[in-house]
């Protein structure tokens, strides 16, 4: 699928009006490098929160629902399903074993069935997401677009992305196949990149020390 290219709020294409956006967050990791659930981790500061409240508080500021996807036999859901924290709707629903793909799918059916339009999906170890990113996301969404990903300096990053609900078939059809990539969604969708202002929403938390180093910036 030819994929464009946005630089600087170029838009070659009038970009839609702002609908309501529902917000994803695909919890179901086994945080393997981490050594323990990076959902259920304490973000440091005066109100210590595990860092998947965190994220869903965030992405709420823009987001008229928060959708987490999780199995309920994930670390995430077993500890932290009806402990309070933020609202958000759990979707337990995700193909065991299909990875982020099969966790986009299906938290992209779940919005879809309450009639949300679009998307914005993040991962439950990108702490440092802001509601900006959402804001230049959305701006770069145009009725053809199907995918509006974030693009630093160096990658493609598909889990801070916006995201029609109706390319949720698209997915599930990717993960029946085999597929557990995620950037085959950027093959898959008709796809646009935005150079976000802030890379620092993208930083990832995967080892104990990317959580020290950012403790201690």
């Amino acid at each position: 699928m030819t994929d464009s290219d946005l630089e600087n709020g170029d838009i070659a294409e009038t970009p839609v009006p702002i609908s309501p956006i529902a917000g994803i967050v695909l919890a179901g990791g086994r945080s393997r490098r981490m050594g323990t659930d990076k959902a259920s981790m304490q973000w440091p500061g005066g109100d210590a929160e595990p860092m998947l409240a965190r994220i869903v508080r965030t992405i709420a500021e823009r987001c008229d629902r928060v959708y987490v996807v999780a199995t309920e036999e994930s670390s995430a859901y077993q500890l932290l399903h009806g402990t309070g924290g933020p609202e958000a709707v759990w979707v337990t629903d995700e193909e065991p074993g299909a990875g982020p793909l099969g966790g986009l799918a299906a938290g992209l059916a779940a919005a879809a069935a309450d009639g949300f339009g679009l998307g914005f999906v993040c991962a439950t170890d990108m702490p440092l997401i802001g509601p900006g990113l959402i804001d230049e996301l959305a701006r770069g969404a145009t009725p053809s677009t199907q995918a509006v990903i974030a693009h630093d300096a160096r990658r493609d990053h598909p889990m801070a992305a916006i995201y029609r609900t109706l390319s949720a078939q698209v997915v599930a059809d990717l993960v029946a196949g085999g597929e557990r990539r995620m950037l085959a969604v950027t093959e898959a969708l008709e796809t646009r990149r935005v150079p976000v202002s802030d890379p620092e929403w993208l930083t990832n938390v995967n080892a104990p020390e990317d959580l020290h180093d950012l403790r201690v910036s």
